[in-house]
């Protein structure tokens, strides 16, 4: 069966195009638009992503619209209105607050269709901060990505009406995260990498994030310790993710682990850009956020490498992660939970962890894959230009 095509115009708006989530999302989608037969063009300040765009077909406009100046957003504004009468485009897709109101206003103001997605949530201490938030919320319809997100959207803004607010979760690229498609030098560079041997037969955790209080590694310490106190040294747990200039709470980091005796037991290992070995080298994920997550990636990718996770039982994880199916759900922020998650883990007979690994390939299949992200955004477009007052024709 062939997907619907699509034959619009999309102009997609992010501040910049580095690595990211929201950056690949971006790329992830625009390939989309093309491979139905549309037309993608980014407005962007640039980035390390822009030629992955330019060879799929896209088209990139440099654009400051990463700017939260008055006068830039003017600018920015009047420039959109242009960009959108010149290249016919259909629909305006805002992928970031700082574009927001110079794009929202722009599509409006050439008559056509705008879309919002929420990457994240966005905290509002002050009513300016909840001013701009809710500049996310005056598209024509408004992406979440997870349920969790948009119940924070429809609670932190009860005017808006829930129908214009959609959930449609991020995309895992299953081809990407394949269990069966790893190369070995890889693997075993990685492992020299960490100072792991090859006959190293401990049960291996990966917590992949930037190094942040928030990201929950002092957590992690305090439940390996724990282990410790019960005589349990049969695991390893790779920290993976830089501190993005928080030398403070690295050190801090790794004093803790020295304090604990915790050597040989967690690695701090730096930034890994390949994310499906640094999985394979490993038989576990742990994901111990202290604060929700609007979605939480670093809970679902490795379940598309059937490697079941430990994921803090907050935020939009109690949607990605099974508990007793696909991973453990565990108590936020209490590391006698998490001591005693891992302690069940490191326990697990082999065979049972191999068909929680199948399971969970299984369920990021049916509702994570970036195929299903990227057609149901498709069907936000399509819904949108027939409402439209253009003729419209799939």
């Amino acid at each position: 069966m062939t997907n619907p095509s699509f034959t619009g115009c999309v102009l997609q708006v992010v501040p910049e195009l580095d690595t990211g989530g929201v950056e690949q999302t971006v790329v992830d989608v625009s390939a989309a638009i093309i491979a139905a037969g549309g037309r993608s063009i980014v407005a962007t300040k640039g980035g390390r992503l822009e030629s992955q765009l330019t060879r799929q077909g896209a088209t990139v406009v440099h654009m400051p619209v990463h700017s939260k100046h008055p006068l830039v957003q003017l600018k920015n504004y009047h420039a959109l209105r242009r960009l959108i009468r010149a290249e016919g485009i259909d629909i305006v897709h805002v992928r970031s607050r700082a574009p927001a109101l110079a794009a929202i206003r722009a599509a409006k103001a050439s008559g056509v269709r705008s879309v919002a997605t929420y990457h994240g949530i966005y905290n509002a201490k002050s009513a300016i901060k909840r001013w701009y938030n809710s500049l996310m919320t005056r598209a024509d319809m408004t992406i979440a990505n997870s349920d969790y997100t948009r119940t924070h959207i429809l609670t932190t803004y009860p005017k808006v009406p829930p129908e214009r607010v959609i959930s449609i979760p991020r995309g895992i690229d299953m081809k990407r995260f394949d269990p069966e498609g790893f190369d070995v030098r890889k693997i075993m560079a990685l492992e020299e990498d960490w100072g792991l041997t090859a006959g190293d037969g401990r049960i291996r955790f990966l917590l992949a994030g930037r190094l942040t209080r928030w990201k929950g590694q002092e957590l992690i310490i305090e439940a390996a310790n724990l282990l410790r106190l019960q005589d349990i040294d049969t695991f390893a747990v790779v920290m993976a993710g830089d501190d993005q200039g928080r030398g403070e709470y690295t050190q801090g980091l790794r004093d803790r682990i020295a304090s604990y005796g915790l050597s040989e037991q967690i690695r701090l290992v730096g930034h890994v850009s390949d994310m499906p070995s640094a999985y394979t080298a490993c038989h576990f994920a742990l994901a111990p956020s202290l604060d929700p997550e609007a979605f939480g990636r670093t809970a679902v990718e490795p379940q598309a490498m059937q490697r079941p996770p430990l994921a803090a039982a907050h935020g939009a994880t109690v949607e990605t992660v099974m508990p007793g199916e696909t991973g453990w759900l565990v108590t936020p922020g209490d590391a006698q939970a998490w001591a005693d998650a891992m302690k069940a883990a490191i326990q697990m007979p082999e065979a049972d962890r191999f068909e929680m690994g199948r399971r969970a390939r299984a369920h990021v299949r049916d509702q994570y894959s970036l195929p299903l992200m990227c057609e149901r955004t498709l069907d936000v477009y399509r819904a949108l230009l027939i409402l439209n007052t253009r003729t419209y024709r799939l």
